[in-house]
């Protein structure tokens, strides 16, 4: 009776498992992806945010799977109610490896690549700025895609979401948070 009721207890389990994991896709594999100008997981330096010079982090990219042809890098703000895109980066092309600090500013595009329109209606890096006495999570995605999205700088997150779908070879990231002093 009791092996019975065991079978019937991890075959259930398995199933659900199963069932859980059916609509997750494919796995891809990771990009390994860090960063000098702070630690993943740590606080972000005031002179990468709105209250300093907005100036764009150091990003590293280990060597990316065969077939790399560009990278793109989207910045998202995790606690907003809707989607805040802080950075849409695209067409970074495959043999780079690292993006200095400062690359991208308000007044400074990358070279070589192109970049979207931010949520703060600006193309290029848009450093944090969440509203004072509040901590927001930042996080950095890079893809390695198997194209150059044709896309001109100036596109929405929503286009430049259409270009990469169904391009990642690889994807990695890393987070930082932020907060501005309250009243």
């Amino acid at each position: 009776m009791m092996n019975m009721r065991s079978f019937i207890v991890c075959s259930i389990a398995l199933l659900m498992a199963q069932a859980a994991m059916a609509g997750t896709g494919p796995m891809r594999p990771l990009l390994r992806v860090s960063s000098s100008s702070f630690a993943d997981g740590g606080q972000m330096p005031a002179r990468l945010t709105c209250d300093g010079a907005n100036l764009s982090p150091e990003i590293r990219f280990a060597t990316p799977p065969a077939g790399t042809r560009s990278f793109a890098i989207v910045v998202d703000d995790q606690d907003v109610p809707v989607e805040f895109f802080h950075w849409l980066a695209y067409g970074i092309p495959a043999d780079t490896r690292e993006l200095p600090e400062g690359a991208s500013t308000p007044s400074q595009r990358l070279a070589a690549a192109a970049e979207g329109i931010n949520n703060f209606g600006r193309m290029g890096y848009g450093g944090p700025c969440p509203p004072a006495g509040a901590t927001h999570h930042y996080v950095f995605h890079v893809y390695a895609l198997d194209d150059v999205p044709a896309l001109p700088s100036g596109a929405s997150a929503q286009e430049v979401n259409t270009a990469i779908r169904g391009h990642v070879l690889a994807e990695g990231r890393f987070s930082g948070v932020y907060a501005r002093g309250g009243d």
